[in-house]
């Protein structure tokens, strides 16, 4: 078995008739063969059917969790996900529609920074209403890197030599291995500052760029859950903001920046002081780099040849903890 198994006899056919009885119910069928973009974390099929075309997306096993994701925040946050036509959790199969243009298309055409000033509220809506369902999305798989829990996998991802590739080209050298491991202390503090400054853990996209966001008359949709957990919500700004700022090629702090991060926190000023929300921002902006570098690790079967070409990702962003924050 290759991968995550997409090349093991049969699995092509498995998916093939999942995808067109799942169509069937919505009184569609398909009209041609479908294009495949194959990862080593997920496969995607655009499938063309006489009604549009729909998505079939199958997760490999370190990034199963986002089929049964989808369906749960499409069900808790209505309009802010695609609500998928079909699901299988136990196998990390979701079947969407065809959610039209990105914000990043938007962009192209039109580039103008302030339109995340009406998304980010949005997204932070969707946060705000899945805090209260954390148990439910654990129970999901969904990974738990709250606060209180980074530090312990901080610890135990530096003893990952293997997907560190400590010592080669692409890795860690030995000497930013040791000054990580010294900073662990200074890691686990931060983490429990962020952890009593009170805002509640919910779930934390981990990939939150113009790519991954449908643009729609009645508000954006937000995609590609693989990368999420159950985290401190404004971890979210780490890849958002660098995001923004390389697009627009704006320094770290600038005042485009800073005014995204504002309207992001407005939804969390009716319990908290913004001063503490702020500090809270840059400190999560910080850590946030551990959990990205557990999702790569996360998203990369070892048994996926592929895995190399994405490999160096892992040991890259904990080398992003010594980094200026975007903030």
């Amino acid at each position: 078995m290759v991968g995550a198994g997409w090349d093991a006899p049969g699995w092509r056919e498995s998916a093939s008739q999942w995808v067109t009885d799942q169509l069937g119910r919505y009184g569609r069928r398909v009209t041609g063969p479908v294009e495949e973009r194959v990862r080593p974390w997920s496969l995607v099929w655009r499938v063309p059917t006489d009604d549009g075309d729909a998505w079939f997306k199958a997760n490999s096993d370190g990034t199963r969790y986002e089929a049964g994701l989808l369906a749960a925040l499409s069900r808790l946050a209505p309009g802010r996900v695609p609500d998928p036509l079909a699901v299988d959790a136990d196998r990390g199969w979701s079947l969407l529609p065809d959610g039209g243009r990105t914000l990043r298309d938007v962009l192209a055409v039109a580039p103008d920074p302030g339109r995340w000033e009406l998304i980010l509220p949005a997204y932070a809506d969707l946060q705000r209403v899945s805090a209260a369902h954390a148990d439910e999305l654990l129970a999901l798989g969904l990974p738990d890197h709250r606060p209180e829990v980074l530090p312990g996998l901080f610890v135990h991802l530096l003893d990952d030599t293997d997907s560190l590739l400590l010592g080669t080209e692409d890795g860690l050298t030995p000497e930013m291995h040791a000054r990580l491991r010294g900073h662990a202390d200074r890691y686990a503090r931060d983490c429990r500052r962020l952890a009593d400054l009170g805002v509640e853990p919910t779930v934390q996209h981990d990939d939150l760029h113009d790519g991954n966001i449908f643009v729609a008359t009645d508000g954006p949709r937000f995609f590609d859950w693989g990368d999420a957990s159950l985290a401190h919500p404004f971890g979210t700004l780490l890849v958002t903001l660098r995001s923004v700022g390389h697009a627009f090629e704006l320094p770290a702090g600038d005042a485009v920046l800073l005014r995204l991060r504002d309207a992001y926190l407005e939804a969390w000023t009716d319990r908290y002081d913004r001063a503490d929300l702020r500090e809270a921002a840059a400190l999560a902006t910080t850590v946030t780099t551990v959990s990205r570098s557990l999702s790569w690790r996360r998203a990369l079967p070892a048994t996926d040849p592929t895995r190399a070409a994405y490999a160096a990702a892992v040991p890259g962003w904990l080398e992003e903890l010594f980094a200026p924050a975007p903030l």
